[in-house]
């Protein structure tokens, strides 16, 4: 079956709703997590340590150049992921609707290629 990654995607202002409630966010996250285990479907679940924790790598110059904290802009920062094995994405997106977020929040949901699918070099 085909692997699904649901990303979580987040702005500063969801960010803070869902700290500010963050045991009943971590609560619901739980259940999902149990929810898709059960299912069978759950392959691998991260969330990701504050941005500002981070380093940027960028590769747009001769050397790569290291920079802290996240991208330049900050509007949507990628906070963690599911990673699903579903037979569709309409399955996939059915599961990435059912994630625990605040408000204002995305999933960016992404199929993942088998290694048979990858060109040969």
């Amino acid at each position: 079956m085909p692997k699904y990654l649901l990303i979580m995607r987040g702005t500063d202002e969801s960010n803070a709703a869902m700290m500010a409630d963050i045991d009943a966010m971590m609560a619901t996250t739980h259940q999902f997590i149990e929810d898709a285990v059960k299912a069978g479907v759950l392959l691998a679940a991260e969330g990701l340590e504050d941005p500002g924790q981070g380093v940027v790598v960028d590769f747009s110059g001769d050397t790569p150049v290291v920079t802290d904290g996240p991208y330049g802009e900050t509007r949507e920062l990628f906070g963690g992921f599911f990673m699903v094995d579903v037979a569709t994405k309409t399955e996939a997106v059915e599961w990435a609707k059912r994630v625990p977020v605040a408000r204002g929040a995305k999933i960016e949901v992404r199929r993942v290629p088998g290694s048979d699918e990858v060109p040969a070099g």
